[in-house]
């Protein structure tokens, strides 16, 4: 069974890149507000995407941190690193200090990011 634990609506801002003749290192930063059925929050600072490519191919890696409630209404925060090779295979880790969302570290999650204008939309699924 899968379940949609969180939808995340990323606001992307200017980014920044290093190019050499065989790599490419792109750093985009950004904000986020965070909902679902287990936590509701927005980012506590700007969190950065890097996406590499080289002659090894392409990964991503986004780490951010949440400030808001879990779904007892506590305040907590989550702390994400989205790891992957494309927008549609990515393998989030996440964090928290909610012992509510505890079961959250140990899940087996993937993620998927859907661009939309001035940004992306990541949901991140649970499986069971």
């Amino acid at each position: 069974m899968t379940e949609l634990i969180i939808t995340i609506n990323v606001t992307t801002y200017n980014a920044q890149m290093l190019e050499r003749s065989n790599s490419r290192v792109v750093m985009i930063p950004f904000s986020a507000e965070a909902e679902g059925k287990y936590f509701n929050g927005k980012t506590v600072v700007n969190g950065v995407d890097t996406q590499i490519t080289s002659a090894d191919g392409f990964s991503l890696s986004a780490r951010y941190m949440l400030e808001g409630t879990d779904r007892n209404g506590n305040k907590c925060r989550l702390f994400i690193e989205n790891n992957g090779t494309s927008l549609d295979n990515c393998v989030p880790k996440i964090y928290s200090d909610s012992e509510d969302l505890a079961f959250l570290e140990n899940a087996e999650l993937t993620a998927s990011a859907e661009c939309v204008e001035n940004g992306v939309v990541v949901r991140i699924y649970m499986h069971s």
